[in-house]
């Protein structure tokens, strides 16, 4: 018996819920699937909870009101917040939390302006635990671990499937589309592809000109693109991460910076037109 049949005949499951502040959709196929899909959708919201900044009581509150925390989940974040900050000579960069709140709170409409300054910071791992002098702005990373996390539920013999978190997702099981930026109903590209993705932009959430995206190199609020999709062979969180460093640059810088990361295939649309990186069309349906 074919595999793929074997999935069909043991069954499938789907869950569709609120998270993180946008739709989370899980997928999946084979022996035990409405489990796997209730224990996905279980760890989205378990790790909602430690990982929430908005939330005072989570992990990631607790290290910015304290300044240290002890959780395996932030700790990771962080790791792999400051490795990107390095390799992207900090365009994307986890110490500038003050300006990330300041910036939502405008996009929610709770201020009427930006107050909060860029800064600098010092920030220290040692195990699970996180020591800063500076409000880190983890957000460009966590949904990206959180669709990883629940992805990994899903795991087991005769049994796959997939986690979909607000334009972030795992290595999908079957063709998916790029949204449009710009609310027309057909896709910008129709993707197969085996690698995670992650979408980002200026369309996403907007107030007056103003999106979440910025650039701390030059103090630049705002992305430069109408919509930046990456594809990235080692998970979610680098697709995430990328996706939002993509959108801060200039055209030119983001595209030489995609070209010359291993593992990443990135589509920038800007004004209108269409950027993708070598190989980005391998992974697109019919390209």
């Amino acid at each position: 018996m074919a595999l793929e049949t074997a999935y069909e005949r043991v069954g499938g499951a789907c869950r569709d819920f609120p998270c993180c502040d946008t739709s989370f959709h899980v997928e999946v196929k084979g022996v035990r699937a409405a489990a796997a899909a209730a224990a996905a959708r279980q760890t989205v919201e378990e790790l909602e909870d430690q990982l929430n900044a908005f939330d005072a009581d989570s992990g990631v509150s607790r290290l910015n009101s304290r300044g240290a925390v002890e959780n395996k989940h932030v700790a990771r974040l962080v790791h792999r917040g400051l490795e990107y900050y390095e390799r992207t000579e900090s365009i994307f960069d986890i110490h500038q939390g003050s300006v990330e709140h300041s910036l939502k709170a405008y996009l929610r409409g709770d201020d009427d302006s930006i107050s909060e300054p860029f800064e600098t910071g010092t920030v220290s791992i040692s195990g699970h635990h996180v020591n800063t002098d500076v409000t880190l702005d983890l957000n460009g990373l966590a949904k990206g671990y959180i669709v990883d996390q629940a992805t990994e539920t899903l795991a087991g013999f005769g049994r796959r499937g997939f986690v979909s978190g607000g334009g972030d997702m795992s290595p999908p099981t079957g063709p998916v589309s790029i949204e449009s930026p710009y609310g027309d109903a057909k896709p910008l590209k129709v993707l197969e592809t085996n690698w995670a993705v992650a979408t980002s932009g200026s369309y996403r959430r907007e107030r007056d000109g103003t999106d979440h995206i910025y650039d701390p190199a030059t103090e630049r609020l705002g992305s430069r693109h109408e919509s930046v999709t990456v594809l990235a062979e080692r998970d979610c969180v680098e697709a995430d991460a990328l996706a939002t460093t993509l959108a801060a640059l200039p055209l030119d810088e983001a595209k030489a910076l995609a070209e010359d990361w291993d593992g990443l295939k990135a589509l920038i649309v800007h004004e209108g037109v269409f950027h993708m990186t070598d190989g980005f069309d391998t992974h697109v349906l019919d390209a």
